[in-house]
Parts: structure tokens; sequence; C-alpha cells
């Protein structure tokens, strides 16, 4: 049985009429740029992710940038992140003009927030812890640190909707946050889409007009913007799915407690999961000391997989000039040799998670 790392045209079949159904809507009723299917959406995610404003936007990315223009990140400005993530947190902030600020993470794969107060200078401007893989990051502790040093804190959530600390939906702790809604997350469209939420109607405003052009209103630009606006088609795909990310969500946690209680005792380190969090599993990451050849062992027996992320951020060509070494992040650095993402989506059986159990335990390297 071979076993994919992801399969999106399962869930397309799924709810396959749903999906033809607006599909055929948004071509019949011509709305293909933002219009009455993103308003919806923005209506109906607010109420989802618990907060009081959600303004859709083009992609994650431009999610992200627009809110560090919202809140006035520029040049000689410094903000905080993980050293462990996908490029957009940090190249956002350097294509505002700011330097990205790197702190190691923890063994959840999220930022360390014991290391985040030696790292504050006088020109940081905020914190941007990001959710990876699903798991949330220790808001708390991060809100703390930010109202004693009266920082903004952006949630890059853009891997993690529906995860919680301590019963509290994740980019609601923070100043805004921001979601990806890319095809492979855990809410997907059919392209690319991105959001922003908030419970400041300022922000949320700002936001909104940066979004289109500068303009509350057509032909009225008070400031200059951007084109960053969802589709129709996508917001279509998300109101679809939307009702669904619950049960999806239950099943992504299912599958990794299955993998979790059938791994315990194999060659590879599972995922740590904070107590009082709820981690939605948009990756089911494991460790092993031979990761590359295991990575071909799965392949050769027709199990996917992949590594996010092979190199940590502040070991890209882009930041050498920042000077780091691997010993200022030695969580990541290591993580980074060892780290193998599993097969994981809601239509996984039991058969596949088994199929990949038995493969890896087979595995002799």
């Amino acid at each position: 049985m071979n076993v994919p790392f992801v399969d999106l045209h399962a869930q397309y079949l799924r709810y396959k009429d749903e999906f033809d159904s607006a599909i055929a809507n948004v071509i019949s009723e011509t709305a293909f740029i933002s219009g009455k299917h993103a308003k919806a959406f923005e209506a109906n995610f607010s109420e989802y992710a618990q907060v009081g404003h959600t303004v859709s936007c083009a992609n994650g990315t431009d999610s992200l940038e627009i809110l560090l223009d919202v809140l006035g990140v520029g040049p000689g400005d410094e903000v905080i992140i993980p050293a462990l993530s996908w490029i957009s947190t940090a190249e956002v902030i350097g294509t505002r003009g700011a330097t990205p600020v790197f702190v190691d993470i923890d063994e959840t794969y999220t930022i360390n927030v014991d290391l985040i107060e030696e790292k504050i200078t006088p020109q940081t401007r905020g914190i941007m812890p990001v959710h990876l893989y699903g798991c949330p990051a220790n808001m708390p502790r991060i809100m703390e640190i930010a109202e004693k040093h009266n920082l903004f804190v952006i949630e890059d959530s853009a891997q993690a909707h529906g995860a919680e600390w301590g019963g509290q939906r994740i980019a609601t702790f923070g100043t805004a946050g921001s979601f990806s809604f890319y095809p492979g997350k855990n809410l997907g469209a059919y392209g690319d889409a991105g959001g922003m939420v908030t419970d400041s109607e300022e922000i949320a405003n700002k936001a909104r007009m940066i979004a289109n052009h500068g303009q509350p209103k057509k032909h009225e630009h008070i400031m200059e913007g951007r084109n960053s606006r969802m589709d129709g088609m996508q917001a279509a795909i998300l109101n679809v799915k939307l009702p669904y990310i619950e049960t999806w969500t239950e099943e992504r946690i299912a599958h990794a407690a299955r993998y979790t209680e059938l791994l315990k005792e194999s060659s590879v380190q599972t995922p740590i999961v904070p107590e009082g969090a709820r981690h939605v599993f948009h990756l089911y990451v494991v460790q092993h000391d031979d990761r590359d050849g295991l990575r071909q062992h799965l392949a050769d027996h027709g199990i996917g997989n992949a590594i996010h992320y092979p190199t940590p951020m502040p070991f890209m060509p882009c930041y050498a000039h920042l000077g780091y070494t691997e010993a200022d992040f030695p969580v990541a650095t290591a993580a980074c040799k060892r780290i193998v993402s599993l097969p994981m989506y809601p239509e996984m059986t039991n058969e596949h998670i088994d199929r990949v159990v038995e493969t890896i335990n087979s595995y002799g390297g």
C-alpha cells in the first residue's frame, strides 16, 4: 500500500458536490474578485476563530506584510521571531527594511520563551511567534513579555487553524494574527489565499485599506496601498470547507495519537505537545538519527515524506550578513538534521498509519 504525504484529491471527492456547486455559483455570478463570497468568509471565519475582525487577502505572506505595515514597522526596527519557520516569517520583516532577530526553538519547535527577553533592544518593536506544525507557542508567557516591554505581537498562525492554548484560540492573544489558506493547509483554498484577524477595529480597517489600494471605497485613495484581495473562487471554496474544519481537526488529532502510540517503542522521536495546548497537527514531525536514510527507506516503500524545514532561517544565504553561527541556535540546528514529516491528512485511514509505522520499524539503518 502506497501512502501519499498528503491527498487533497481525497478531500475533494469527499465533498465533491458541494465544491462543484460553489465553483459553478462563482462562475455564474461572475463574482471573481473579493465581493460577497469573501465578505461571507470573513464573517464565518471571525466566528470560528473567535475574533472580532477578519480581513481577507491574497495569501499568507501578504497578511504578515500588511500587518507589519499597519503597525508601522520600517528601517531601523527589529522584530523577534523563532529560528525555525518558513522563510515568509523572516522575509516580511526584511522587506519592510527592518531586521529579523532570531531566537532558538524549544522541544515543541516553537520559540523558546525563556530566550526572548535577552534579544530585546531599544530597536525592538514586536514579537512574531509561529505556531509551527500546528503546535501553539506559549502565548501567555509571550504576552507577559510583550506587555512588559510595550511590544506588539503578531501570531503567525499559517499552520495552526483552530489550535488553542489553555482553551483560548491562537491568533486571539496578540495584537493581530495571520493565516494562510494555501491548499495544503488545515483549511486550504484551491489556490493562494490569506487572512488577518484582530479584535482592533482600527487595525482591521487600515489592513483592509492597504490590501485594497489604500481605499476605503472605490476611487477614494487616502493612502498608498497594494493589491492583495482574496478572489471569489477561493472564498467560495473556503466557505464550503469551514463547517468541516473541526471534524478534520479531530481526525488529525486522532491520527497523531495513533502514530504516537504505535511509535513509542520505535527508533523515532515523536512530537511533544505542551500541557494544556491543542496541537492541530498540520504536520506530524518526528526525529531520527539517520533521517536521510529513513526518508529513502520510506520513499522506496511508497511512503510520502518531507522535511519542514532543512535549514534554520538564520543560516539562509540572505541572512549571512547577520553573522549567526550554529552555536547561536543549538536546538534548531540539531532538529533540522533529524526531522522528517510523515503523511498527515484527515482522510488517512488506520491502515495508512499502520503501513507507515511498519515501514519505519522495518528500517535497519
